[in-house]
This record gives structure tokens, C-alpha cells and sequence, in this order.
């Protein structure tokens, strides 16, 4: 349960991306690469829901500032990703994508609130994916699912077109690997004029 929707649009997207590359060559290093994002960033193609299914149909007008940069670097938006209903407690559980397994072991948390972004890509159904941390819920559930997670300093990344749970909260990466976390971080990072923070 850790993929509450998935993108129908991806592999012609994918097919899109691959025939740019070869006539103009990559945007980057993101260039094609599948991302999951928790399902509280707002994606015009796909319903955003945090979880929740008083949110089911909801329909953004606009992609999330960190939406729309992966997109400018080429990355695919593979599925929106289960997490705690409103980001709210930290074991993976929403009333639209149910209870979020861990990856490794079935009977154990596998943390939250960012569990369906952790557990999709440890289950390698993407190399990387986006979160969200008020208090631990990308750091916990990347330790959970033996992933490197990353909560930035308040400002360094836009938060703008995401469901808040708190005024605090940040977006950030989870990744397989400290260089892959740092490929993502150097996308994400940078001012927006949506979120005075940054």
C-alpha cells in the first residue's frame, strides 16, 4: 500500500523524454529518472489527497514549486505516494491508501508520514522521492526502510503547493544513496517567490 495512484501519462512521457535525449541531448542528471512524491504535493495531472478521502477528487489548478522542478529537469512523476492521512502520525496509515507496509518486514512500522514514498522506493518501484517533515517524517521512515533521507533547513527548499500539517514543515529527498540525495537536493534547493522561507 504504498502507492496511492499512479500516473497513466508516464510511459508516454518516458518515450518523450528518451526521443529529447537523443535529439538534444539530457536536461540533467534527472533527465527520465521515475519519482514517487507524497500525495500531499499538488500535481495538476493527478488528484492530490494527503491521504485523505475528503480529498479524493481534488484536482490542483497548479503543480508544487518542487513538482514543477522536476518536471523542468526531466524527471517523470511516477504515482503519488501513501502517507499518513494529513501527515498527521507517523505508522503510514490513510483512509484513501490504507495501512502502508514496510518494505523489509510486513509486521513492522515502516514509519511516517512520508511511508509510502520510503516504501515505494525500497521497493524499487522508483530511484528516488519526495517527502515531507514536520518532526521526523522523512528522516524515520528512511531509517525504517534502510534508505538515506534528507530534512532540510527550513527555507533552503519551497514548501509552496503542498499540503501543510504546520508552518514548520519542509520538503525534502529520499533516496538509495547519499550521491543519489545529493543529485536531488542541488533540483530541489532555490528561491521561490511563493515561499517567503526560501
Amino acid at each position: 500500500n504504498s502507492i496511492i495512484r499512479i500516473n497513466p501519462n508516464a510511459r508516454s512521457l518516458a518515450l518523450t523524454l528518451d526521443q529529447e535525449r537523443q535529439a538534444e541531448g539530457p536536461r540533467g542528471l534527472l533527465h527520465g529518472i521515475p519519482v514517487v512524491v507524497k500525495d500531499n504535493y499538488n500535481t495538476v495531472d493527478l488528484p492530490t489527497t494527503a491521504g485523505s478521502v475528503a480529498l479524493a477528487g481534488f484536482m490542483p489548478s497548479s503543480d508544487a514549486f518542487q513538482v514543477t522542478k522536476l518536471r523542468d529537469a526531466g524527471a517523470i512523476i511516477l504515482a503519488k505516494a501513501n502517507m499518513d492521512e494529513h501527515a498527521f502520525m507517523n505508522d503510514g496509515l490513510s483512509s484513501l491508501g490504507g495501512q502502508t507496509k514496510n518494505a523489509y518486514d510486513y509486521t513492522r512500522n515502516p514509519g511516517g508520514s512520508s511511508a509510502g514514498t520510503a516504501v515505494a522506493i525500497a521497493a524499487n518501484f522508483a530511484s528516488i522521492g519526495l517527502g515531507t517533515d514536520t518532526c521526523g517524517s522523512i528522516s524515520i521512515p528512511a531509517a525504517f526502510n534502510n534508505l538515506v533521507g534528507l530534512r532540510p533547513t527550513k527555507g533552503l527548499t519551497s514548501v509552496a503547493g503542498v499540503i501543510p500539517l504546520l508552518d514548520t514543515d519542509v520538503t525534502g529527498p529520499m533516496t538509495r544513496s547519499v550521491k543519489d540525495l545529493a543529485i536531488l537536493m542541488d533540483v530541489m534547493q532555490g528561491y521561490d517567490t511563493n515561499d517567503p522561507a526560501t
